[in-house]
């Protein structure tokens, strides 16, 4: 099992939700952590809370989804830390809207953020990666990475995608001892319902009943670090909706029957 003791962890998303759960569970670890989110204040109190545990911890806030250039942050980070064992591509957005009445903007918003910017980011990570012999990639996909459900059409579009390049950069990085681990969370109670984005590029605010009833984050960070101690290719985590992706594979019909109920 791996030692993530001194490893140097990036976690991007980590201001809140599943993100800020991973920072407190890999400083219990002894990881030296680096933090990133647009929210530079919520940053700093998760920094203070994982330096009651960690020896280490800086914040780097980045927005994803803008024009910022992840290159110039990427050679901080490292000028800062000196190198990156672990990446955990954690940030992203939901989407809460019919795609017939979404424009291609809304599309590409949330593509941009929960798709490119994840390749980008590990594209300027993987050479000091590669040159160091070693290293972890992590990417939070989620349960709409394997399935379809209603009112996510370019939110599950962006998490397939996520599915079926990290699958492939998998193969690619077998003889370089770089692992990589896709974690496809079904129902976790975060606000990810709450900031999806709706048809006007507006947030829902809203939080799902799925989502108030889901596995709470501290639990799913839990499961996610042991995960990646155990440098497992990938982990399906939540409570009973992830079985819906054996239900698929399994018995289709039943599936087919299942999803159109889904309201929220």
């Amino acid at each position: 099992m791996k030692n993530l003791k001194e490893k140097v962890v990036w976690i991007t998303g980590a201001s809140s939700g599943i993100g800020e759960e991973l920072a407190y569970a890999l400083a219990r670890e002894g990881s030296f952590l680096i933090l990133s989110a647009r929210n530079k204040e919520k940053l700093e109190q998760v920094k203070v809370k994982c330096l009651e545990s960690a020896a280490k911890c800086w914040v780097h806030p980045v927005d994803l989804s803008g024009n910022q250039q992840l290159d110039a942050v990427v050679k901080a980070v490292l000028a800062q830390a000196g190198r990156i064992d672990v990446l955990i591509n954690n940030a992203g957005r939901s989407q809460r809207s019919l795609a017939k009445e979404t424009p291609p903007e809304i599309d590409r918003n949330i593509m941009e953020l929960n798709f490119f910017s994840v390749v980008e980011l590990m594209k300027l990570v993987l050479p000091q990666m590669l040159k160091n012999g070693s290293g972890h990639i992590v990417v939070v996909s989620s349960i709409s990475g394997k399935l379809g459900f209603p009112m996510r059409t370019a939110y599950s579009a962006s998490k397939h995608a996520l599915q079926g390049y990290f699958e492939s950069l998998r193969t690619e990085l077998t003889n370089d001892n770089i692992k990589v681990t896709i974690v496809s969370p079904g129902r976790i109670k975060t606000n990810i319902s709450v900031n999806a984005l709706t048809k006007d590029g507006s947030p829902y605010n809203r939080m799902d009943e799925g989502q108030a009833n889901g596995m709470n984050t501290a639990l799913c960070a839990a499961k996610i670090v042991k995960a990646i101690k155990k440098e497992r290719k990938e982990l399906l985590v939540g409570k009973t909706e992830i079985l819906m992706v054996h239900i698929r594979r399994f018995l289709p019909a039943l599936y087919y029957k299942l999803v159109t109920r889904i309201k929220n």
